[in-house]
């Protein structure tokens, strides 16, 4: 691990875990087929507002048709507020850090009925407050209309630090003043350990060191 240039927050350590941020991919070819037969009115998209999965109806269907593009990768962002992982993806973060996630199955098919490979929506649960930000470098919103009365935006670049006291050996969170999730160089090389491809291009997985963003 190195300090940035400016002294603060050590590269190597700490990354910006993210559906692809870095490619040009064309669009995934996968379709949420009964999402509006899964959604709790009055929400307008699947995910709660404090996260997690609502009670579910049925089977979340996703449709994987390769007419409307790629099949999809280890992870692909946007499926109404979650991400779309892959069994082996799925089976690697549990493997390291269980309590980070939430899953549900998917029921996967393709344009011909039969069914797809094994896919879960997921989403990052565990919250920590754990940025140290005298060490950082970001621009901090303090506002009453903010949620929890701040927000961390990392538009333009920044440089986080993080207080490993705070993690309580977590490798995997949020923080409750932004919407980025963290994951820590044991993590990223566990994903590589379990043969998750390192090219984004190929994982659908941004691994974005959080000291230089």
């Amino acid at each position: 691990m190195e300090p940035t240039d400016d002294g603060l927050a050590e590269t190597g350590e700490y990354f910006l875990f993210a559906p692809d941020l870095e490619t040009n991919r064309p669009f995934r070819g996968a379709v949420f087929d009964n999402v509006q037969a899964l959604l709790t009115p009055p929400r307008l998209i699947l995910r709660p507002e404090d996260g997690g999965f609502p009670e579910l109806r049925e089977t979340p269907r996703i449709i994987f048709d390769a007419s409307l593009g790629p099949m999809p990768r280890d992870l692909e962002g946007g499926f109404d507020g979650y991400w779309l992982v892959s069994e082996r993806l799925r089976n690697a973060m549990c493997a390291v850090d269980p309590e980070a996630f939430a899953f549900v199955e998917c029921e996967i098919r393709m344009p011909n009925g039969a069914r797809g490979p094994r896919y879960f929506l997921c989403d990052v649960v565990r919250e920590l407050d754990a940025l140290d930000e005298d060490r950082s470098r970001l621009d901090i919103e303090v506002d009453d209309d903010f949620v929890n009365g701040k927000f961390y935006s990392i538009t333009g670049g920044a440089s986080l630090a993080f207080n490993r006291s705070a993690l309580s050996g977590a490798h995997v969170f949020l923080t409750p003043f932004s919407t980025f999730v963290i994951a820590d160089r044991c993590f990223v090389d566990a994903m590589r350990a379990a043969g998750i491809p390192k090219a984004t291009r190929l994982s659908g997985i941004s691994f974005i060191d959080a000291a230089r963003i």
